[in-house]
């Protein structure tokens, strides 16, 4: 007997009801409760198309070879399920529980994931199983014949995929900006297009996958496997790199940080420039854009860059004491170990932007006010940015969006933290001696005891 006796075209999907889908989900409930009369729930095969299931409990059911196209599951509960060749198509996923999931062959083109938990699924190959043209599921003449999970365009933002198995898939123009794909295998998988702007790749698998155009600015690649990885085209500017990454050959065919020919020339001409163009309001001289540019380890202490416009630099270990880069744009920049101490950053944009190990004693990050008489300010944006184990010592964040930032392990004694916001951040291990959090937002904060 074949092992895809049962999902081949020659057994059709049933189609379910609203109402027949919910007296399945009751009795489902009851087994997870151990209750009496309690059933787990086998949807093998079901047409789930269109229905809403936000926020169900399915977790442990059986929805091999289920269509759900198009189908709500906005935060639903889906962990150890069997979504085994499923037909998840357009499906509204956002929030939900995934982890340890089956979703071997699984078809998620343009499915929306965001926020989704995806620790430990299962996304590898499946077998003996074929979409057509029309989304229909039918067997393979062949029984070394395989489908191959997909996510093309799918989004898959702020998603948690540690430890995910996608090798082989085709994840091909899928947004996965913010996604933790801390230990996912990636071998040989199809990334081509793809947005992995911010990501966190620690340590991931991504031997012999393509990333081909792929955007990885300001994604952390520290102990990543890039062994023959297809790197042709993408965008790595402001990338996290160890050092022998940096080294590898297959890495020269991405797009990577410029560095300048004449750097001490090149340099004083633009901040004359852009003096010019502080002194005069905008209307001399020229606003200094150091974008992609690597600076790292330069010394800029007391350098005027207000406004400038810094996106993806580089700047690790760079000694930047009593700089001024009031309202500048750092995001997705690389300032590891850099010396920011004492530095105004009021209304500095560091949005995902990596300072860990950074010095940013006595800075100042609160906001600034765009006329003294409207009451208008801007407020730093710090969303994502990464400051872990980083020194903040005194430093002032009032008002400052600190929205997801990592602050593990950093120093804040003494720091000004009052009305800022720390929604989502995680400060686990970091130094509160003395710091003020006078209605500071500490909604789903991790490691804050409030």
């Amino acid at each position: 007997m074949s092992s895809a006796q049962g999902f081949g075209s020659n057994s059709p999907r049933s189609k379910l009801s609203q109402s027949q889908l919910n007296a399945i989900l009751l009795r489902h409930q009851a087994f997870r409760k151990s209750q009496p009369g309690g059933v787990r729930a086998n949807l093998k095969m079901r047409d789930l198309s269109h229905l809403d299931l936000s926020g169900i409990d399915l977790s442990d059911a059986d929805l091999s070879g289920a269509k759900l196209f198009s189908a709500r599951l906005t935060g639903a509960n889906l962990a150890n399920a069997n979504l085994y060749a499923a037909d998840l198509r357009l499906a509204s996923l956002e929030r939900a529980d995934l982890r340890r999931a089956d979703l071997r062959g699984a078809c998620l083109r343009g499915a929306v994931l965001s926020e989704a938990t995806l620790v430990e699924v299962d996304l590898r190959d499946g077998t003996l199983l074929h979409y057509d043209a029309s989304g229909e599921m039918f067997a393979q003449e062949y029984e070394d014949s395989v489908l191959t999970s997909e996510l093309t365009a799918a989004t898959i933002r702020g998603a948690d995929l540690s430890r995910a198995k996608v090798a082989n898939a085709f994840v091909m123009q899928t947004d996965l900006t913010d996604a933790i794909l801390r230990g996912t295998k990636f071998m040989r998988a199809n990334l081509t297009g793809s947005n992995l702007t911010g990501c966190d790749l620690t340590d991931a698998d991504l031997t012999e996958a393509n990333l081909s155009g792929a955007r990885l600015s300001g994604a952390v690649l520290t102990g990543c496997a890039i062994n023959r990885t297809n790197f042709s085209g993408a965008t790595l500017i402001g990338a996290i790199l160890d050092a022998a990454q940096l080294r590898s050959p297959n890495i020269q065919a991405a797009v990577l940080a410029k560095t300048l020919e004449n750097p001490e020339d090149d340099l004083r001409d633009l901040l004359v420039e852009h003096l010019s163009w502080i002194d005069s309001g905008g209307k001399a001289g020229k606003r200094a854009d150091l974008s992609t540019l690597d600076l790292s380890g330069r010394k800029l202490d007391g350098i005027n860059l207000s406004a400038a416009i810094l996106q993806c630099i580089t700047l690790r270990g760079a000694s930047l004491t009593g700089t001024v880069m009031a309202i500048a744009d750092l995001s997705l920049g690389d300032l590891r170990n850099a010396d920011l101490s004492n530095a105004d950053l009021r209304g500095v944009n560091l949005e995902r932007a990596t300072l860990t190990g950074a010095d940013l004693t006595g800075a100042q990050l609160g906001p600034v006010h765009i006329q003294s008489m409207s009451g208008h300010i801007w407020r730093a944006n710090l969303q994502r940015a990464r400051l872990g184990m980083a020194l903040l010592c005194k430093a002032d964040l009032r008002k400052a969006n600190l929205c997801g930032a990592n602050l593990a392990g950093a120093d804040l004694r003494g720091a000004n933290l009052s009305e800022a916001d720390l929604t989502g951040a995680d400060l686990t291990g970091a130094v509160l001696e003395d710091t003020i959090l006078e209605q500071a937002i500490v909604e789903e904060a991790i490691g804050l005891e409030t």
